[in-house]
């Protein structure tokens, strides 16, 4: 290695410097002891006489000089400069701004402080400390990126900057070159370690925030067990799901995530909560919910339900058929039955709707025979509507029409004479007439439509249902009874008594309307040939009679018909009411 030259001095006996001392020049040795010897001549030539040694006797003759050659060499050049030192020369070379660019990319600016560059390097440090100032803590939403483009953009600029002003440099640094590189190397380490810590913060951040988010959905659906399932509540249940389906869609790596399940199940546990406490029918709509929560949560959301995608499916049916079942006789089973054999056609609890259905059936039938028939007769007209309204084949929906319509015919009957009984009569006849007309080849309807006629007329004379009318012909001696319409419009006339029966007289056109009730009666007894008129022989007893004419009220009476006399019965109109004379 090649020193850079410094000067070196020796002392000799007599002290430093001075005559005395070595000389300094270029190419001298270590110092020696002793006298200095004499300094040649400026110009000696290299042939001269050596000087004369200082050992040498005085008395000794001087040398002789040497004879001169005939050809004399020329003189030689004279000796080089000693050469620069190359280490400082090369620790000015490319490491310099290699070094200040790397110390700079720090965001420190300590290329600037080599550089002797404080006012810069304050700069580059303060830039770097507002980074931090927006970036620490680390949250959810990270740095704006364009307070990243920037500050990167302010380390590149530093870096060029620092590594041409560190090319023009000629002043002497603190380290060498390859030192501050190496160093530089190193440091870059700390904004990537920081990059890297911050980025994992940030992702901790995330993770709590995702965190947060499953928790106060989790809280969510917890408030909401065991309400019911309306608008209100279906909306907060679809608000929870929907942060479901984004945690497993959006973040399916995430901690958050990987609870899903645990919140899903409980999400299920809540909404079928009716079910747990046994109210089938409020567990039918939650339930029909649950069904669809796989498609609402896509694919992603379907890997964290595991055996929860089919769960609801039994409940469901069960839940069905007890709601169906538990309604059989109203029109509220039709809905869950059907849906049962539409949705789970092949389900033990779809086979078990039939014998339900024949249960239910007998049951009402057998209650026909009891104190209050009326309402089974409504109950099996629903069943057979229910049978006929099911899907499918899982039931025989003929023949579970054909027993209710049978049972059908008995209760009205029944219905109808249980209404008599009660003396219940405007709706005992309303029951029997349309018994009669709807089963008009049926083997009661003549018995159905005396009775009617019986409740038709109690109905306005309460004493005429006293008892049901006879079921046979009466017996003994029979009396005439003339009927005859002395007043305009038609004219309808129900009796009961011994037998009982209705009759239709044609309207009078020439009639007239009385003034009074002795007009009529006088009418009557001059004789009813000229007026529309029918006789009827009737068993002689007591009689209840209803007339019924369009234009005015009805009117009802009673009469005891006698054999040892024959009767006239005349109907006519006055301005007040409507006249019955018996001559």
């Amino acid at each position: 290695m090649e020193r850079e030259p410094r000067d070196q001095h020796a002392a000799g006996p007599g002290g430093e410097g001075g005559g005395k001392g070595r000389g300094k020049g270029k190419g001298d040795g270590p110092g020696q002891f002793g006298p200095p010897p004499p300094s040649a001549a400026p110009h000696a030539s290299p042939y001269a006489p050596p000087p004369a040694s200082p050992y040498a006797s005085p008395d000794a003759p001087p040398p002789a000089p040497p004879s001169a050659p005939p050809h004399a060499p020329p003189p030689l050049p004279p000796l080089p400069a000693q050469p620069p030192d190359s280490t400082s020369e090369r620790s000015r070379g490319p490491l310099r701004p290699l070094a200040v660019a790397l110390l700079n990319l720090t965001g420190l600016g300590l290329g600037y402080l080599l550089l002797r560059r404080p006012i810069l390097t304050a700069l580059c440090c303060a830039a770097t400390a507002a980074l931090l100032l927006v970036a620490l803590p680390a949250d959810v939403d990270g740095v704006p990126g364009g307070l990243l483009v920037g500050h990167a953009a302010l380390l590149a600029l530093a870096a060029a900057h620092g590594a041409l002003r560190a090319v023009r440099d000629r002043g002497h640094w603190p380290l060498r070159a390859p030192l501050a590189a190496g160093l530089g190397v190193v440091l870059l380490a700390v904004p990537a370690g920081g990059a890297f810590a911050y980025e994992s913060a940030r992702d901790e951040a995330v993770e709590q925030m995702l965190l947060d988010r499953l928790a106060k959905a989790d809280r969510t659906v917890a408030g909401l067990d065991g309400q019911p399932f309306d608008g209100p509540t279906e909306t907060k249940y679809a608000k929870a799901l929907r942060v479901y389906r984004s945690l497993a869609e959006a973040h399916p790596g995430s901690k958050a995530a990987g609870r899903l399940s645990d919140s899903l199940g409980a999400y299920y546990r809540s909404v079928a909560a009716p079910y747990t406490a046994r109210r089938y029918c409020d567990a039918v709509t939650p339930l029909t919910h649950l069904r669809t929560v796989p498609r609402t949560l896509g694919t992603p959301g379907k890997d964290h339900l595991g055996t929860l995608a089919t769960w609801p499916d039994g409940r469901l049916a069960t839940s069905l058929h007890a709601c169906g079942t538990d309604a059989l006789g109203r029109p509220a089973a039709d809905a869950p039955l059907a849906e049962l054999l539409r949705t789970f056609p092949a389900s033990d609890q779809a086979a078990k709707v039939e014998p339900a259905l024949r249960d239910a059936i007998g049951a009402r039938t057998t209650a026909l025979k009891g104190s209050d028939p009326c309402p089974a007769v409504e109950e099996l007209r629903t069943l057979g509507a229910t049978a006929a309204s099911l899907p499918g084949d899982a039931v025989d929906a003929t023949a579970l029409r054909g027993a209710t319509d049978r049972a059908v015919e008995r209760g009205v009957y029944a219905c109808g004479m249980d209404e008599f009984e009660d003396a219940r009569f405007a709706r005992a006849a309303a029951t029997l007439n349309g018994f009669a007309k709807a089963y008009p080849a049926g083997e009661k309807r003549y018995r159905a439509k005396d009775v009617a006629i019986a409740a038709e007329i109690a109905a306005e004379r309460p004493s005429a249902g006293r008892r049901l009318p006879p079921a046979g012909p009466a017996g003994g001696s029979k009396v005439d009874l003339v009927l005859a319409n002395l007043g305009p419009g038609e004219l309808e006339v129900l009796y009961t008594g011994p037998t009982t029966g209705r009759v239709t007289l044609k309207d009078c056109p020439s009639c007239r309307i009385f003034a009074a009730k002795s007009q009529g009666d006088k009418a009557c007894r001059a004789g009813v040939t000229r007026y529309p008129r029918t006789t009827l022989r009737l068993p002689a007893g007591e009689y209840h009679f209803l007339y019924k004419r369009a234009t005015v009220r009805n009117r009802a009476d009673g009469a005891r018909i006698n054999p040892a006399y024959r009767y006239t019965d005349c109907s006519f109109v006055t301005r007040g009411s409507a006249g019955l004379g018996l001559t």
